[in-house]
């Protein structure tokens, strides 16, 4: 399938950004707020930045599975299928840049398909950061199957700067922002304005991967990472809780180097709130060590 890729051209070393399960890089590490965004960062801290759509989402080819009812087949896009479309782009940006080392960024469900091609491709893949990484719990089974894609709104995705963070707590960013962004998530869909309320079509193969992972599945055989590894959260992240990243950098034992940094005033989404520059200079300063 077709895939894009976006770029902020540097000279150092790549560094590639896959995003996680609902939302595409414009709207993640190609967000700009007060005029900048991760990926302008990262390139005026001398790296090559790139930027990955997974099939189904942004500028990125959408499956024929779309075209049917969503009950019509089983989730779609699943952490080995991300796998498959991360080394494609690995693959196309060594046709650009044949000498220079590749990092891995990684957000959300996406660290589940960057791990996934660490492993399957070691020499591909110099350095991993997995930012607000999903992993193994012992929860129960879910009970209802999922369809092969889902719709999501503005509705749903407002609520997501609130999760996890204190009662007391201010709302990181204002509404007018968050307004902003919603106009862009919805406008990543061209067909979300025909649906009644507008809403983003989006494969739900991630979704099943987190609910298999938060039964107790290990979906990713993390003991055979070797690249350096970082895992770095906000404070208030409920997806990757103290004891969730306690459990997978203990599960990182190969790796030849591994950090774990909790951010201040932040939760899952700390890269679309105030406290992302804190985000941004710890992930640069590990790539550079």
């Amino acid at each position: 399938m077709r895939l894009s890729l976006v770029r902020e051209p540097g000279t150092g070393p790549v560094v590639l950004y896959v995003h996680g399960a609902t939302f595409p890089c414009e709207l993640s590490i190609g967000w700009r707020m007060d005029g900048r965004s991760w990926l302008d960062h990262l390139q005026a801290q001398g790296f090559d930045a790139w930027g990955l759509d997974f099939a189904g989402y942004g500028y990125s080819q959408r499956p024929e599975v779309f075209r049917a009812a969503a009950d019509s087949a089983p989730p779609w896009g699943d952490y080995r299928m991300g796998a498959a479309q991360i080394a494609a782009a690995i693959a196309a940006i060594r046709r650009e840049r044949p000498h220079a080392p590749i990092h891995l960024l990684a957000h959300s469900w996406g660290t589940l398909p960057a791990r996934q091609a660490a492993i399957e491709h070691p020499d591909a893949v110099s350095k991993l950061v997995l930012f607000g990484p999903v992993s193994t719990r012992e929860g129960p089974p879910g009970n209802e199957p999922k369809p092969a894609w889902t719709l999501i709104g503005a509705a749903d995705q407002r609520p997501r700067q609130r999760s996890g963070l204190p009662a007391d707590a201010a709302t990181p960013v204002g509404a007018q922002e968050l307004e902003r962004w919603c106009r862009a998530y919805l406008a990543s869909d061209e067909a979300s304005a025909t649906r009644n309320p507008p809403s983003v079509r989006i494969p739900t193969g991630p979704m099943a991967d987190i609910d298999r992972l938060w039964a107790g599945q290990a979906l990713v055989d993390n003991t055979r990472l070797r690249q350096p590894t970082l895992i770095v959260r906000g404070e208030w992240d409920h997806v990757t809780t103290d004891a969730d990243a306690a459990r997978l950098y203990a599960e990182l034992s190969g790796a030849s180097e591994r950090r774990d940094v909790k951010i201040s005033g932040g939760n899952h989404w700390l890269h679309l709130q105030p406290r992302r520059t804190a985000l941004w200079s710890t992930t640069a300063a590990f790539l550079r060590d």
